[in-house]
């Protein structure tokens, strides 16, 4: 489950605020302990804490003496705020450059990106992904 190549820290901070934008960890709810991440990941739980101390600096977490971290409240706005910023400059301004360069119009990204998404859609013998 953390093998993407990024350091383990942040690997375990995007696994949590993954979990916070899919509605695994609600805002106002309690998120596994540093003991029960680096258990379930085989990691030091100063590796994990340090992810967390990531999450509670950005406003996604925060803690409450001797109960544990809990999500903020509107964390799952400031993470998709963040996480949209983080598409744009990594996914779509190349993707805009690369069509003004072939000489690609608007409609015409948009078509490619809805045939991308058609072709990538599971068939009724598949299932859901």
């Amino acid at each position: 489950m953390l093998d993407d190549g990024s350091p383990l820290f942040q690997q375990i901070a995007r696994q949590v605020s993954d979990g916070v934008l899919v509605g695994t960890f609600p805002e106002g709810t309690q998120v596994p302990s540093t003991t029960e991440l680096a258990a379930l990941h085989r990691i030091n739980p100063a590796t994990v804490g340090k992810g967390l101390a990531l999450l509670v600096a950005e406003g996604v977490l925060h803690k409450r003496r001797g109960l544990g971290m809990f999500v903020s409240e509107g964390a799952r706005a400031r993470l998709v705020e963040r996480r949209r910023g983080e598409l744009t400059a990594t996914y779509v301004r190349p993707l805009v450059a690369e069509a003004r360069s072939l000489g690609l119009g608007a409609d015409d990204v948009v078509a490619l990106v809805a045939q991308e998404l058609r072709d990538d859609a599971p068939t009724t013998s598949e299932g859901a992904r």
